[in-house]
C-alpha cells in the first residue's frame, strides 16, 4: 500500500505544471483596448467625407479626404504595437503580416491604382478592416484573434487587386472598374482597327481654304478664350427631341475640346500607345483623318490622354501633346509640317498632370507654355519653320493657357502660373509686368479681362478670386489689387462675364458674383466640376455638368434660374463644350456627340 500510494503521489505532480502553464497562457491574453481604434475608424470615415461635410474656402478638406484615412489607418498599427494589450507575439505577427500583405499588394496591383488609389482605397481598406476586426474580437482570449484580425486585413488589401482605377471625379472620389473588364479605350481600339473613312471630299479646295480662313471656333474657349458665343440667340423651350443626338460616337480618352472650321471638327485623344490628332465631319461624326504621335501620358487623377485643345490659325493646325510634343499640321490632310519636343527645348519633364496648356498663335508665332527654368517658361516658335523665335521666364507650374489681351490699346500675352501673372510683348517676349501672386497648388483658370484694364484671376484652388487693375504710364506697367474674395472657390472651371457679373463654379455649385466687389449674388445648382459657355445675345448660360448633362440657365444676377436640361454624355465630363449656331458639340473621355438646340430665328 505504501509503495502504491507513493507511486501515485510521484505520478501526479507532472500534470500540475501543464495545467498551470495553460492557465498562465490564457491569463496573459487580456481583452484588447478598443477605444483608440474606434476613434481612429471614426476618423477615417469623417476625414474621407470631409469635402461633403464642410463648406470651406480652403483646400484642407480635400487634403484631409485623401490623406486622413491613410493617416488614421497608420495610427491603428501604432495602437496595435504600443497600446492594444496584445502580447508581443501577437503584435509581431500582426505587424509582419500587414506589412507583407501591403507590400505584396502594392507590387501586384494594377498600375492605375498606384498613387491615389493606394492612399484612398487600398491602404484604408486593409488597415480599416484590421481595426474593425480587432474591435469585434477584442474579448476573445486566444491567439486565434490575431489570426482572424490579420486574415481580414489581408482580404482588405487583396480586394484592390481586383480593381482598376479610371481616374477621379472632381470631388476626389475614385472611379473604379473590375480589373479584367475592357476599358472604354480597349473597346474603341477594337472598333477602330479599320482605316478611317474614305469620305475625304467634305470640302473642295476652295471651300477648305475659306473655312480655314475664318474658323467659327479657332481654339480653346473660342477666339478670345473667354467662352462667349455671339451671333445666335437660344430659345429656352426645349422639347424632348432636343436630347436626341444628331450623332454620337466613342472617342479616345483625353480632355481636349473641339476646334471648328465649317464642317470640320478637330480634337486630340489617346488610342493605345499613340496620341492622336483627329479630324471629324461635323455633320456626321465620321472620322476623316488622324495623325499619330508615339506617346502616352497617364496620371491617376485625370487618366490617360492629351489635355490641351488645338488651335487653327492662318490655315494651319497647331497642337500640344500631354508629353510635350508641339506640332503644326495641314488641317486638310493631317500631314505634319514641323514638330518640336518641349522636353528637349525647355529641358524639363512633363508636370504631374502633363503639359495641359493650349497653344496661342499671334503674328506668325505659336506660343507655348513650357514652365522651363530661367528663360524657358514661355516659348515662341515660328509658325512657318518651327524654329524658336524667343523665350521668356515664367513659373514652373500651371495648367492655364497663354491668352492675348488688349490693355491700354496694346496687345499683351497674359500667362498665369504658380508664381505670378505675367504680361509680355507678343513681338519679342519682353516682360512688361509681373504681378506676384504665388500659389504652389493647382492653377488652371484663364486670366479674364474685365473692362479695359482690369483682370480677373484665380488666386489658387480653394483660395478664391481677385481682381487687379493694370496701368501703363509711358511704358511703365504696374498692377494693384482691387479686391480679393476667398469665399469663391473655382477649381478648373472657367467663368464667363456678362453685364458686370461673372458666372461659374464655386466648388461643385454654380454661382454668380458681382465684379465690382467680388460679392456673391447667388449660389445654386449642383453640376459637379463642369464647364460653362455664355450665349451673349440671348443672355443664356450653357452648362455641361461633370455628369454629362447639358443645362440651360438664365444669366440673371437676381437668382439661379434653370430653364432646361438633358443628358448628353455618359461618364465624367470635364471638356469644354462648343456651340456653333444651333449646333452643340460636346465630348468627354469616352464619347463625343452633336445636338441641335432651338434658336430664335
Amino acid at each position: 500500500m505504501t509503495d502504491s500510494n507513493h507511486a501515485e503521489t510521484d505520478a501526479t505532480p507532472p500534470l500540475e505544471p501543464a495545467a498551470s502553464e495553460g492557465a498562465s497562457a490564457i491569463s496573459e491574453l487580456k481583452p484588447l483596448r478598443i477605444w483608440p481604434p474606434i476613434l481612429l475608424l471614426i476618423g477615417m470615415v469623417v476625414t474621407r467625407m470631409m469635402p461633403q461635410l464642410v463648406e470651406s474656402n480652403s483646400v484642407l478638406p480635400l487634403m484631409m479626404s485623401v490623406f486622413g484615412p491613410l493617416v488614421c489607418g497608420g495610427l491603428i498599427l501604432v495602437w496595435w504595437v504600443l497600446a492594444s494589450r496584445a502580447t508581443w507575439k501577437e503584435k509581431l505577427i500582426g505587424l509582419f503580416v500587414v506589412l507583407l500583405a501591403g507590400g505584396a499588394t502594392l507590387a501586384l496591383i494594377d498600375p492605375t491604382m498606384k498613387g491615389p488609389g493606394v492612399m484612398v482605397l487600398t491602404a484604408p481598406m486593409g488597415l480599416g478592416l484590421f481595426g474593425i476586426t480587432a474591435v469585434l474580437v477584442s474579448r476573445l482570449r486566444s491567439v486565434k484573434r490575431t489570426y482572424i484580425i490579420v486574415a481580414c486585413s489581408v482580404l482588405g488589401f487583396v480586394f484592390s487587386l481586383l480593381l482598376r482605377a479610371e481616374g477621379m471625379w472632381g470631388d476626389y472620389d475614385m472611379a473604379l472598374a473590375w480589373r479584367w473588364t475592357p476599358t472604354v479605350e480597349d473597346r474603341l481600339l477594337a472598333q477602330k482597327n479599320v482605316e478611317p473613312s474614305a469620305e475625304q471630299s467634305v470640302l473642295t479646295a476652295a471651300e477648305l481654304e475659306t473655312a480655314l480662313a475664318e474658323p467659327e471656333w479657332p481654339g480653346f474657349r473660342g477666339a478670345l478664350r473667354d467662352g462667349v458665343i455671339t451671333g445666335v440667340s437660344l430659345d429656352a423651350d426645349w422639347k424632348p427631341e432636343v436630347g436626341t443626338p444628331l450623332w454620337k460616337m466613342p472617342v479616345g480618352p483625353g480632355w481636349s475640346s473641339f476646334v471648328v472650321a465649317g464642317p470640320l471638327l478637330f480634337t486630340q485623344e489617346q488610342r493605345g500607345e499613340e496620341e492622336l490628332i483627329v479630324c471629324y465631319n461635323a455633320e456626321t461624326g465620321t472620322e476623316l483623318w488622324q495623325q499619330e504621335i508615339k506617346a502616352r501620358f497617364f496620371d491617376a487623377l485625370g487618366g490617360p490622354g492629351p489635355r490641351a485643345t488645338p488651335v487653327l490659325a492662318d490655315g494651319a493646325l497647331y497642337v500640344m501633346g500631354a508629353s510635350g510634343h508641339v506640332l503644326r499640321l495641314d488641317p486638310g490632310t493631317g500631314k505634319i509640317v514641323w514638330q518640336q519636343d518641349i522636353r528637349k527645348v525647355a529641358d524639363r519633364e512633363p508636370p504631374m498632370w502633363g503639359f495641359s496648356s493650349s497653344p496661342l498663335v499671334v503674328d506668325g508665332t505659336v506660343i507655348i507654355y513650357a514652365g522651363g527654368k530661367d528663360e524657358k517658361g514661355l516659348l515662341a516658335f515660328d509658325t512657318e519653320t518651327g524654329e524658336l523665335k524667343w523665350s521668356a521666364p515664367a513659373g514652373d507650374h500651371s495648367y492655364s493657357s497663354p491668352a492675348l489681351l488688349t490693355i491700354a490699346d496694346q496687345p499683351v500675352i497674359a500667362m498665369l502660373t504658380n508664381k505670378e501673372l505675367t504680361l509680355l510683348n507678343p513681338v519679342d517676349g519682353a516682360v512688361l509686368l509681373k504681378y506676384d501672386c504665388p500659389f504652389e497648388g493647382q492653377r488652371t483658370l484663364q486670366p479674364q479681362l474685365v473692362g479695359e484694364n482690369e483682370i480677373l484671376i484665380a488666386t489658387g484652388i480653394g483660395q478664391g478670386i481677385q481682381k487687379i487693375r493694370v496701368s501703363n504710364n509711358d511704358g511703365k506697367w504696374a498692377a494693384e489689387q482691387v479686391w480679393i474674395e476667398t469665399g469663391l472657390k473655382p477649381d478648373f472651371n472657367d467663368f464667363v462675364i456678362f453685364e458686370g457679373h461673372a458666372y461659374g463654379f464655386d466648388g461643385t455649385i454654380f454661382t454668380c458674383f458681382d465684379l465690382k466687389d467680388g460679392k456673391r449674388k447667388w449660389k445654386g445648382g449642383r453640376y459637379g466640376k463642369g464647364q460653362v459657355l455664355l450665349v451673349k445675345d440671348s443672355g443664356h448660360l450653357l452648362v455641361i455638368s461633370e455628369q454629362g448633362e447639358v443645362v440651360l440657365l438664365k444669366a440673371d444676377p437676381s437668382g439661379h434660374q434653370e430653364l432646361a436640361r438633358f443628358s448628353a454624355l455618359n461618364g465624367k465630363t470635364w471638356n469644354h463644350p462648343v456651340l456653333i449656331g444651333e449646333r452643340l458639340y460636346v465630348r468627354n473621355s469616352e464619347q463625343a456627340a452633336a445636338y441641335r438646340l432651338p434658336v430664335v430665328k
